[in-house]
């Protein structure tokens, strides 16, 4: 095994950043195999906040995966995500008992007032939108995880007043 690896040439992390060197110590610890994938993508994540595609090529070059296989991985768990996020994170969950509940209603609220879409992060980069097919919690649909805290029962105003205390609480610890 050791000699079909020193015949690869090992790869450079794609900057100087010394964050890199945690996702080389995950795939170190579980011997550069392909079957790490995912938690050397969540390193990544959890080091730089998404995952950009240097870093996707970076560790499929690295476990010697297909980038379609890295990509394939990024997009489908919604723990993971492509773009940079904002101060703010705002889930809300689209599962058929939120759905019906009125988690669009929520979705829309948000959107109106932040002006930002499902997926994107508002302009001024406070807040991130995303939605979930479900956070298996149907007994306080609507509901929503603004920055990593659960909230249901929710009505428009209810989630745009959580996500302006946070907002709030964010600027007077600044």
């Amino acid at each position: 095994m050791m000699s079909v690896i020193s015949k690869y040439k090992k790869p450079t992390p794609p900057s100087s950043d010394t964050r890199w060197k945690l996702l080389e110590a995950t795939m170190r610890r579980h011997g550069y195999k392909a079957s790490s994938l995912i938690e050397c993508l969540h390193t990544v994540q959890e080091a730089f906040g998404y995952l950009d595609e240097d870093a996707m090529r970076y560790v499929a070059y690295s476990l010697r995966v297909p980038l379609s296989k890295v990509y394939g991985v990024a997009t489908f768990y919604h723990f993971f995500t492509l773009k940079p996020q904002g101060r703010h994170t705002c889930v809300v969950c689209t599962g058929t008992a939120c759905y019906i509940k009125g988690a669009g209603n929520l979705i829309a609220a948000i959107e109106k007032k932040y002006d930002v879409k499902p997926g994107e992060t508002s302009a001024d980069g406070e807040l991130s939108l995303l939605t979930a097919r479900c956070f298996g919690c149907c007994g306080l649909a609507p509901a929503a995880v603004i920055d990593g805290e659960v909230a249901g029962k929710l009505t428009p105003d209810e989630i745009l007043e959580r996500i302006e205390k946070k907002v709030k609480s964010h600027d007077n610890a600044s």
